[in-house]
């Protein structure tokens, strides 16, 4: 069998090349994917955030920060 000769062997390499990027995008791409819990952040971060978008209230802030601070 020769891949290479006649109009069979160009499909075969594009094949190839497809998976090589399909997988080399699942292995090292996705590293900054959204919605990812971000590893790099502290508590208090994710709750001041939290506060700033309006998915917390006043209340709930302070109250998430006493036993934030309280745990150190």
């Amino acid at each position: 069998m020769h891949y290479f000769e006649g109009h069979w062997g160009g499909m075969h390499i594009i094949w190839w090349i497809i998976w090589l990027v399909l997988l080399v995008w699942i292995f090292f791409i996705p590293y900054d994917v959204p919605y990812q819990k971000s590893s790099n952040e502290d508590p208090m971060q994710i709750l001041r955030k939290r506060f700033a978008k309006g998915e917390i209230t006043k209340e709930e802030y302070e109250d998430s920060k006493k036993t934030l601070e309280t745990d150190k």
